[in-house]
């Protein structure tokens, strides 16, 4: 159970990857800032988040840092992990989700995570998690090349195609919506419950929470200034739809905060400002919305795995 007694640093480094993210998305929105809420939880812990609002790139920018601990796991993490039922536990994160105004721009999430739980003064277990993913409208390749070459580049000190192939190969299970049988979006990386070396761990923790600007910042660039009308506005606002879906129903850490008591606003900020539903919707044949469908099942996007 190397690892335990270190958490700290984990937080330290979170703490200032919340930092460099917000000072990078402000630079790229030019005309928002973040707005931090700073927060405690009764049961132990607490957090701050951070908002973006009515940016000129961005529409709502969320990403919270948080540091919580309990005595009592709810369901949806004992279910997962039996063995940890009346331990006392402790969970250091952060997570954001960014929804841009423009619809060319691909709304996007990343998450990197450190777990760790004791009972009568033993250590019982410790893991890291995260990964980012892309959620395009209207789907570039060039955007999905790069966001996949930038997630396998940063694997290749941590086993190479082989922990990218396995990692990008979770993120599609794990971001997928059953009742519409369709992935999120492109994809990415994801893992959970990586708890075999602390220090590797956390070297590729570090990796995947450094790498997302890599891979997001030329995507915003390339794509911010887009020409759009209101058809792909609202196209944007119903594939949103999709994402509100998603997170209410199957992601884990959503469940995972809501069921342990923590604080609705924050674990609800991935949720985007402006959306809407309709029934039946069937884009036109041919049209740029259909071609969407295309990218939405799991794919060898790189051909070289």
């Amino acid at each position: 159970m190397a690892g335990m007694n270190t958490i700290e640093p984990v937080r330290d480094y979170l703490t200032d990857l919340q930092d460099r993210i917000c000072a990078a998305i402000e630079q790229a929105d030019g005309q928002a800032r973040f707005q931090e809420d700073r927060w405690q939880r009764a049961e132990g812990g607490g957090g701050r988040t951070r908002v973006l609002r009515g940016g000129a790139v961005f529409e709502q920018a969320g990403i919270g840092f948080s540091d919580v601990s309990g005595t009592k796991l709810p369901p949806s993490a004992s279910a997962h992990r039996p063995e940890l039922a009346g331990a006392s536990w402790r969970a250091v994160g952060v997570s954001l989700v960014f929804h841009p105004r423009n619809p060319h721009l691909p709304t996007t999430h990343a998450n990197v995570r450190h777990f760790r739980a004791e009972r009568d003064g033993q250590p019982v277990a410790w893991w890291f998690g995260g990964g980012f993913d892309l959620t395009p409208f209207y789907p570039v390749d060039e955007d999905v090349l790069h966001w996949h070459r930038t997630a396998r580049a940063l694997c290749e000190p941590f086993g190479g195609q082989a922990r990218y192939d396995a990692h990008k190969a979770w993120c599609d299970e794990y971001f997928f919506l059953r009742h519409r049988n369709e992935t999120r979006g492109v994809g990415g990386l994801f893992f959970d419950d990586l708890g075999q070396d602390f220090d590797q761990d956390f070297a590729y923790l570090r990796a995947v929470g450094d790498g997302f600007l890599d891979a997001y910042l030329p995507i915003v660039e390339r794509r911010k200034d887009s020409p759009y009308g209101e058809r792909e506005r609202e196209f944007q606002l119903y594939r949103r739809g999709r994402y509100v879906e998603f997170n209410l129903v199957y992601d884990r850490g959503t469940l995972f905060g809501l069921q342990s008591g923590g604080r609705a606003e924050s674990i609800l900020m991935s949720l985007p400002p402006y959306v809407r539903w309709e029934y039946g919707f069937q884009p036109e044949p041919g049209s740029a919305e259909q071609r969407l469908d295309d990218y939405l099942r799991p794919r060898d996007w790189l051909g070289e795995g």
